[in-house]
């Protein structure tokens, strides 16, 4: 059945095909960021191009389907149907097949350098370990399936509603919700901080004190192996791409064994040296801290020479509040030492003003305004103040398992796509 387009150049068609085809056909042409009914037309002209009608497809509960064709290519494939003894249901899911054959799903984009992302504030609370865990995540789900994003290049703000806060893109309309392929990518999470918070979210264990850990790595008293203490993330949404290196308790101490190491602003990059080749992207969940540590951090991120600018470096998570305005200073303050006392590039990746609720009134709107009246670094991400991290939380299980199409989920999906 067809119908005429009001653009007068295509026409409205409705048919059939199986649920599998119709959604391999809705993600290849997302991955591949093409228009379905492009897809569509040209696996038809490619069809009725060939000599003979290729082997059949289980059509077997096909269910309806419609798209926009060029006028007249309906009709012209409905004799060419005819003339091959198919049906147009047949004949419609060899073209589809056929397109998918000649179109095959993009290999994931691996970078050169492995990306090293510090996720920082010096103030504890403002929800660093979720920012990173979920951002993790979003890198690492499936590409072969389909996750609600909202995309913004420019955050703006605009007037409030009773909803709070809406993003908008470069300050116009509101950003709609688009289905797009996971990221796909090999992630380490680490768990900087001694209290383990990023470990016990996740549903693991952390390392027992006296026994092996990045704590012995970076102080020159391996035990063995690090790669023997890193435990994947189990989900079929990640399949073996998201991994953790846990924590443990004697991170305490970090600074302190620190202070009689040589060259201790690269004991980090010394210990995690032998796993980078395995990853695209490593996290570090760092603690509220100043110290030796969090130097060692810092110069982790810094960028190196074969890298592009904001590939790597620090990630700063604050709220919409004035004690965060506090510690941004104290934080970038350390950077720019470091920066400026070890001749480094060390990029800003940008700011995530998480837990953010515009209810709150005056405190928490001003404070939004000031995060995003700041040029360098800029808001990369705003993620609402919502239950579905704190119930993930609770039940021990990553947000993209738990809730995976809730606000915060799809705000955490668009986060680490501005960024990468």
């Amino acid at each position: 059945m067809t119908s005429p387009s009001p653009q007068n150049d295509r026409e409205k068609v409705v048919s059939k095909l199986p649920p599998w085809l119709r959604q391999e056909l809705k993600i290849r042409t997302a991955q591949l960021r093409v228009d379905i009914q492009d897809a569509v037309h040209q696996g038809i002209s490619h069809w009725s191009a060939l000599a003979s009608a290729p082997s059949p497809v289980d059509t077997s509960g096909a269910e309806s389907f419609s798209t926009w064709l060029p006028a007249g290519q309906w009709e012209s494939f409905r004799a060419d149907a005819k003339g091959r003894g198919v049906s147009l249901i047949q004949g419609l899911a060899q073209a589809v097949r056929l397109w998918l054959e000649m179109n095959p799903a993009p290999t994931v984009k691996r970078p050169s350098v492995v990306r090293r992302i510090v996720v920082c504030n010096q103030k504890g609370g403002v929800g660093k370990t979720a920012i990173t865990a979920g951002t993790a995540e979003a890198l690492a789900e499936d590409p072969e399936s389909l996750h609600p994003v909202r995309i913004a290049r420019q955050l703006a703000r605009t007037s409030q509603g009773e909803e709070g806060q809406q993003l908008h893109h470069e300050g116009t309309t509101p950003l709609d919700l688009e289905d797009l392929p996971g990221l796909g990518m090999r992630v380490l999470l680490i768990d900087f901080d001694p209290q383990g918070h990023l470990t016990k979210q996740l549903g693991q264990q952390p390392l027992p004190i006296g026994g092996d850990s990045l704590t012995c790595h970076m102080a020159g008293e391996a035990k063995g192996p690090l790669s023997d203490l890193i435990v994947p993330v189990p989900d079929d949404r990640f399949g073996d791409r998201l991994h953790i290196l846990p924590a443990c308790t004697d991170a305490f101490l970090l600074d302190v064994r620190l202070s009689t190491v040589r060259a201790r602003e690269a004991a980090l990059e010394r210990a995690l040296a032998p796993v980078e080749s395995d990853y695209d992207v490593i996290l570090i969940d760092c603690p509220p801290s100043l110290g030796l540590s969090m130097d060692a951090a810092i110069y982790y991120g810094r960028r190196r020479d074969t890298e592009q600018p904001g590939a790597s470096g620090a990630l700063i998570v604050v709220q919409a509040e004035d004690s965060s305005a506090d510690a941004y200073d104290l934080l970038t303050s350390q950077i720019n030492d470091l920066r400026d006392d070890l001749s480094l590039d060390i990029d800003y990746l940008g700011l995530v003003v998480n837990l953010y609720d515009g209810r709150r009134g005056y405190i928490a709107t001003s404070s939004l305004q000031a995060w995003m009246d700041i040029k360098d670094p800029r808001v990369v991400a705003i993620v609402p103040d919502l239950k579905e991290q704190r119930e993930a939380v609770r039940v021990k299980q990553p947000l993209f398992v738990y809730a995976p199409k809730g606000d915060q989920a799809v705000a955490l999906r668009a986060l680490a796509r501005e960024i990468s």
